[in-house]
């Protein structure tokens, strides 16, 4: 009789994993999002892992991760690294289950996520600057100490409790058509094929990746794993070099394709989701929204057919990092305006200006002025403005309006 590959995901294994979760896990409610429905001319659906338990669906893996380790490896502990959101969920799991953690987390990991992380219960020890740097010492730690190494990604007990998520999904919204994932390792995104295919093959799983931190288009061109050089992307919770090697069979086999999003994207889709949706949810959270955002921007993707239900996998954002993204959003979306404009050194000149431009209905929100640029006449100065706007098309009336005016105007 042929064996199954040991590392080999079904659905049996996630219905185990469901059972395993009742109780821990939270059914994450479907929300319906009007303002994607109109985008794309049909029903959108928000599953909100961002309203999970410790604030992502990391929760679900860890603790079937954990659950599953006999109890000699349990009195030795469990070891883990992360920048936020698997930590968090390695270190409540752990905590439920009576098991002894430390997570790795890097010196520059946001202060909110560390200080949840020991309020779950972890021993946290902060070690270089990045997620690769915790990862080798959390190994080495394993092997010094014996304690049980959590892969947040890179096994089939993780992959089956995120699959959990497809159940739900699945149960939530059974017309579903097409379910958008953020990816980062490929645990979740695997993980959902596997319970989704298996009972509904007619849906088409996408997975959704930073494009300055896509490691997957490449893999599954040349079907292997392909380690990028470099990871660039404010979505931290999907930034990986290197997809796992279970996700990533699992996703070779069953997935329908992979699209990438653009930092704008994701900085308008996290905005989105605050404003219209009234959701926190982080930019590695947003990403499946983001993918909406840029649906039919490529004849060569696989076409994203209503209704959706797209993922919003985390909302551990950082009030920094949030404040920075809204920024960005905003502007991405054209509620910023940033211009300079030339005007008489003169008393009264600026209120002439200001008086101008509160016609146009702007908000001014800064204003600098600039006297020693060598590209000034005498007698001239030049001001930058930051306006908050209305939109693009708002954007344009006001420097249309600012030129017919007479003033020499540049988009700074």
């Amino acid at each position: 009789m042929t064996q199954v590959a040991p590392d080999k995901v079904t659905l049996d294994d996630i219905r185990v994993a469901h059972k395993m979760l009742d109780g821990v896990a939270r059914t994450t409610p479907l929300e319906s999002c009007r303002a994607l429905t109109e985008r794309i001319g049909g029903p959108v659906y928000l599953k909100c892992e961002n309203l999970q338990r410790t604030g992502s669906f990391k929760i679900r893996g860890a603790y079937v991760r954990i659950a599953g380790l006999d109890a000699s490896e349990r009195a030795r502990g469990v070891v883990a690294a992360s920048a936020g959101n698997h930590a968090q969920g390695v270190a409540l799991a752990a905590r439920l289950l009576g098991v002894q953690s430390t997570v790795f987390m890097p010196v520059g990991a946001p202060l909110p996520k560390i200080a949840a992380t020991r309020g779950y219960g972890a021993e946290v020890l902060l070690e270089g600057t990045t997620v690769e740097h915790c990862l080798t010492a959390a190994k080495a730690y394993a092997e010094a100490t014996g304690a049980v190494f959590i892969h947040p990604f890179d096994h089939p007990d993780v992959v089956a409790g995120q699959g959990t998520v497809g159940l739900e999904i699945l149960d939530q919204c059974p017309e579903v058509r097409t379910i958008l994932v953020g990816t980062g390792g490929g645990g979740l995104l695997a993980g959902v094929a596997v319970a989704v295919k298996a009972l509904r093959p007619d849906v088409k799983v996408i997975g959704v990746q930073a494009a300055a931190a896509a490691a997957y288009p490449p893999s599954l061109a040349a079907g292997r794993p392909v380690v990028l050089p470099a990871v660039s992307t404010m979505a931290d919770g999907i930034a990986v070099g290197r997809p796992g090697d279970v996700p990533f069979a699992l996703i070779d086999e069953l997935v329908d394709g992979v699209r990438t999003v653009g930092e704008e994207s994701l900085s308008q889709a996290l905005l989105l989701c605050m404003e219209r949706a009234k959701l926190v949810v982080e930019p590695a959270g947003a990403a499946s929204v983001a993918a909406l955002l840029e649906a039919g921007g490529s004849q060569s993707y696989v076409p994203i057919e209503p209704p959706v239900v797209a993922v919003l996998s985390g909302g551990n954002v950082d009030p920094l990092l949030m404040l920075r993204v809204l920024r960005h959003g905003l502007a991405a979306a054209g509620r910023y305006l940033s211009l300079r404009v030339r005007i008489p050194d003169r008393p009264g000149a600026l209120a002439t200006l200001l008086a101008e431009l509160a016609d146009t209905d702007a908000n001014v929100g800064n204003v600098t002025h600039v006297r020693t640029d060598a590209s000034l006449q005498l007698g001239e100065v030049e001001v930058e403005l930051q306006l908050e706007t209305k939109g693009v098309e708002h954007c344009r009336e006001v420097v249309a309006r600012m030129k017919s005016a007479g003033y020499p105007v540049a988009e700074a």
